[in-house]
């Protein structure tokens, strides 16, 4: 046996063994349950054979069987919400086999080459990760077709558990190249071995259904009759977590590790390269999503094509910093997302579940809801998103009370709401007791309303594609009444930075009425202002120092060198 082949079996043992050892405590847990029963049984057959006499055993008897009966009463209460409660399963976009033969094909042969059985389905996900998902449980059944046919059938009379799920990230499928996507999925799919080991399984059901009986007792709207069993039931799985978190942490870690070893075979140098290419993904689509999504989600709007738009951000990426410089080279080769059928049709439904997970949209399109392409971007995200925050701002300096005339900021509008102009608004914020505090307070409530106002229910059903792409049902389902978004991507803004944000939003709308400038998209630092065809970045600075410090002498000069008019109105949604 081959040195790598002893490394890869010393840790399938050790994994086994951890397993043994959460069995372990399960088995510890049902032996204190049936405890009392034993023991009343064995008082019982004792007084059977007339071995106990007088009172006091009749008593004794009494006690432990009235106590073994509710132990098992309590028991079963506990066996009934393992078995009810549904594991918790990653939102992710189902991808039949007619969607992606060729991604299928390529996952069979790699898990072929590795010798493990292959994934039961595969899912992409709108994140830098790929992983093995058990969804055996009903709850989590999927309706993909199988990709290891055979697999769940066996032998005659005998049925072998279906395979775990493969869930992949769907930015790798854009910027990765074929070969680099099987290099990095090789150590995942190489997982499914020890996956398939019955100790193994039974220890992660066990856990992960433990986790499910927890999540179900704090789930709110619980009446009484079934929040004081669930309470009593989830307060049992907490203890026996803390009993088996160690030995759960080490089994997954030797897991991975024999897959790892297992993996090595192949493409192992290529995947040392495909490693740096999974960083540069990571970071190119967290600033995809917090710079040009998330002000489009703001605004109502859905990216359809984030996959694609992160191949451009992480060009642009390559193209400013040295580190990346040779990585655009190698999109001269076959994308990975040529394996599918329909890539526009899956990239759409992922930028949409990507949309509901990161923001908290409705699942389907509607009138305060719909996708935008990337080329329609500048003119109705960023112009939109421009006006929208500028009319903002000056309808809340009309509800202060707040004009521009002889008299200077501050005196109430005689004649009606007070001309949009940008003027009005660095007049206020340099007057003395210009209050910009409150300012951003009317900013920061008018926003909440806003977005309350916009805010509509999830539907249930995903984006609609013809390609067998988008999931049948909605895969949020299963998170029941979790809050949307269930992993926000900043924290709230606060006054200040929301004021400082409406100003600039003014700036940039003066700067494209006044001076020929116009909206644009940056693939890292999303709505830019583009002028004599070049961005702008450098607005940021005076606008602070006029929101915090009341000082307009550096947005004038940056104004007079633009040539933005202050004085002249500006056009608003």
């Amino acid at each position: 046996m081959s040195a790598t082949g002893s490394v890869e079996e010393l840790g399938a043992l050790s994994a086994r063994a951890r397993a043994l050892a959460l069995l372990r405590v399960r088995g510890r847990a049902t032996a204190v349950a049936i405890l009392p029963a034993a023991a009343a049984v064995v008082l019982l057959v004792a007084q059977a054979q007339g071995r106990l006499d007088g009172g006091a055993w009749d008593t004794v008897l009494l006690a432990v069987t009235a106590c073994a009966v509710i132990v098992l009463l309590l028991a079963a209460t506990v066996t009934v919400a393992v078995a009810r409660a549904r594991p918790a399963v990653s939102p992710t976009v189902a991808l039949t086999e007619e969607a992606a033969p060729d991604l299928y094909r390529l996952v069979r042969e790699l898990a072929d080459r590795l010798d493990v059985p292959a994934p039961s389905a595969i899912a992409l996900t709108p994140d830098c990760d790929s992983w093995l998902e058990d969804r055996t449980h009903p709850a989590a059944r999927t309706r993909a077709t199988g990709l290891a046919k055979g697999l769940t059938g066996g032998r005659r009379g005998r049925r072998v558990p279906a395979a775990p799920v493969l869930v992949i990230g769907s930015p790798f499928l854009w910027w990765m190249r074929v070969a680099e996507l099987r290099a990095v999925l090789a150590p995942v799919v190489a997982g499914t071995g020890p996956s398939a080991h019955p100790d193994i399984a039974a220890a992660r059901r066990f856990v992960r259904g433990l986790d499910a009986v927890v999540a179900d007792a704090s789930a709110p709207g619980q009446g009484f009759l079934r929040r004081v069993p669930s309470a009593f039931a989830g307060s049992v799985a907490r203890i026996l977590l803390r009993g088996c978190r160690g030995h759960a942490a080490e089994m997954e870690r030797c897991v991975a590790a024999a897959a790892s070893v297992r993996a090595q075979g192949v493409d192992y140098g290529l995947r040392i390269v495909a490693q740096e290419q999974v960083g540069l993904a990571y970071a190119g689509w967290d600033r995809l999503l917090t710079r040009v999504a998330l002000p489009a989600w703001r605004m109502g709007r859905w990216p359809s094509r984030l996959d694609a738009g992160v191949v451009s951000a992480l060009t642009e990426l390559s193209r400013r910093d040295r580190l990346a410089e040779g990585f655009t080279s190698r999109l001269g080769e076959r994308p990975a997302c040529d394996l599918l059928e329909e890539p526009g049709a899956a990239d759409e439904a992922a930028s949409l579940l990507a949309a509901r997970l990161f923001h908290g949209g409705p699942a389907e399109t509607g009138p305060g809801w719909s996708p935008v392409d990337w080329q329609q971007y500048p003119d109705e995200v960023v112009d939109r998103k421009w006006r929208t925050e500028a009319a903002r701002l000056h309808r809340v300096l009309d509800a202060m009370g707040v004009s521009v005339g002889a008299r200077g900021p501050g005196t109430p509008a005689a004649d009606g709401p007070a001309v949009p102009t940008l003027a009005r608004v660095i007049d206020h914020l340099t007057a003395p007791g210009g209050k910009s505090e409150e300012l951003a307070a009317g900013i920061g409530a008018a926003v909440a309303r806003d977005e309350a106002g916009a805010a509509t229910p999830p539907g249930t059903d995903g984006a609609k594609a013809e390609s067998g792409a988008t999931p049948a049902v909605d895969p949020l389902d299963a998170w029941g009444s979790v809050p949307l978004p269930l992993f926000p991507l900043q924290p709230p803004r606060t006054g200040t930075e929301l004021l400082a944000d409406h100003v600039v939003a003014m700036v940039c709308c003066a700067a494209v009425d006044t001076a020929g400038a116009a909206p644009g998209l940056d693939w890292l630092d999303g709505p830019a202002l583009l002028v004599d065809g070049g961005r702008r970045t450098d607005l940021g600075g005076p606008v602070l120092s006029l929101v915090e410090d009341g000082d307009a002498e550096p947005l004038r000069s940056w104004l007079s060198t633009v040539g933005v008019r202050v004085d002249k109105p500006v056009r608003l949604v």
